[in-house]
């Protein structure tokens, strides 16, 4: 690695595709089930499968990231904004994921709120990271 922190290619396409499936998918479930937008097709128990799963490769990524990416992150005393509200917000989800599949139905509705809006949030956060990360390396 040349650059402080830079993923090898194989990481940094496992951290983009978990990222962004997991992102994707949760929106499109969000669109269909929450604001009724094709809600036949976006809706479905599937697309929900679909957000689990890629859930579960998001975690596994940012497993991957943490102990290289983040250290030299800190080191560099760059992006610290965006990388540790991403990190903040990851954590929010993962809390209100395993409280919606697991935890008491009477706040479900409120975890359901709170992880759709995080999960909005760091997407954007997620989004400007990586194109701040491209605008420093063109020369």
């Amino acid at each position: 690695m040349s650059r402080l922190g830079k993923m090898p290619s194989w990481q940094r396409l496992f951290v983009l595709s978990g990222m962004l499936a997991c992102s994707i998918s949760g929106s499109l479930y969000l669109l269909g089930h929450e604001f009724h937008i094709q809600r036949t097709t976006l809706g479905t128990h599937s697309i929900l499968a679909a957000h689990g799963v890629a859930a579960i490769l998001a975690t596994l990524a940012l497993g991957s990231v943490l102990p290289f990416h983040l250290k030299a992150g800190i080191k560099s005393k760059k992006k610290w904004i965006s990388g540790f509200s991403q990190l903040s917000f990851l954590a929010i989800l993962l809390i209100s994921g395993v409280l919606l599949y697991y935890g008491p139905e009477e706040i479900r509705d409120r975890v359901v709120s709170t992880h759709w809006m995080v999960g909005l949030i760091f997407f954007a956060i997620f989004l400007l990271h990586g194109l701040r990360k491209i605008q420093y390396s063109s020369p």
